[in-house]
């Protein structure tokens, strides 16, 4: 598929990249109700060959163009659900093109939309077995300092496996599993030419699940008792990892809506950044560790 129509420069400036992005994030997935830019509307912008940014300012959705339709990472809010159909008409496309709806965790601010967005575009959901229970109850297992937060419930079409491709046309996502942030947080990774950032190889892209302990208990966590085992299991995995882009689902953690900008001021390269994805785990561990040491001192 061509894209029909030119897309607009994105004109929002990005949120300031937080000083530790692993810290407990101070709005929490149980309060995204209160977080406006996670709302907020902001113009679809193309990030490196056949992968387009169709988010808000405050949560990135990730678009991805193949030979036989598209596939949509995460929805955003249930309020963000139209901005991003909107998104994906805007850069040319109709919302039924869509084909595929992946995720990377069951968290309120990243799929509470994902109902509306498999009603209006038909689109198969494929999540990770750790969580389809809250995908299709909308209630995330983990006790955090927020409680519960509800989402809308959406039906799983079919359960991804670690390191097996999800496959459309001629593109390939490999679900590399990470959990802690939730029972079956997701990472995706992918390859795309390098030849729109002035190189002749392949880039690595990643998709990372959030890193954040965010509110999850993690001393008598009833509701998810493996998760300090998995963050430490994931944060091991990820920093044996590398990746030339660095795509995060809450896109300050990346600077992704600043680096369409400075693509945009003719930075080819703007999107590279092999460091990104070591600094987030290394920061990610940082903030582990202390909200660890702080649950295990705590009567």
């Amino acid at each position: 598929m061509r894209i029909k129509r030119a897309i607009r420069a994105a004109s929002l400036v990005a949120a300031p990249l937080l000083a530790a992005c692993g810290a407990v994030l101070a709005s929490g997935p149980a309060r995204a109700q209160d977080n406006p830019e996670w709302t907020q509307p902001h113009d679809p912008f193309a990030i490196l060959g056949p992968i387009h940014y169709v988010g808000t300012r405050g949560i990135a959705v990730y678009l991805i163009e193949t030979s036989d339709g598209l596939i949509l990472i995460d929805s955003g809010p249930e309020a963000a659900a139209p901005i991003v159909e909107r998104n994906i008409a805007a850069l040319g496309f109709s919302p039924r093109d869509v084909k595929i709806i992946l995720t990377t965790h069951a968290h309120v601010d990243h799929v509470a939309g994902v109902a509306a967005l498999k009603q209006a575009t038909g689109a198969r959901l494929l999540v990770s077995a750790g969580d389809r229970g809250a995908m299709e109850t909308g209630v995330p297992p983990s006790n955090t300092d927020y409680g519960v937060w509800k989402f809308t419930p959406a039906k799983v079409d079919g359960i991804v496996e670690d390191g097996v491709p999800v496959r459309l046309g001629d593109t390939a996502l490999v679900p590399v599993l990470t959990p802690g942030h939730t029972p079956g947080c997701t990472s995706w990774s992918m390859q795309v030419d390098g030849k729109a950032a002035g190189l002749t190889r392949p880039l690595r892209v990643f998709f990372p699940c959030s890193l954040t302990v965010a509110g999850n208990k993690l001393a008598g966590n009833r509701g998810y008792p493996g998760i300090v085992d998995d963050f430490r299991k994931s944060l091991d995995r990820l920093r044996a990892m590398e990746a030339d882009v660095v795509l995060p689902a809450h896109p300050e953690f990346g600077k992704v809506i600043e680096r369409a900008q400075r693509r945009d001021a003719g930075d080819k390269t703007a999107f590279i950044a092999p460091q990104l994805l070591p600094e987030l785990v290394a920061s990610s561990q940082a903030a582990f560790d202390k909200a660890l040491a702080t649950a295990e001192r705590a009567p």
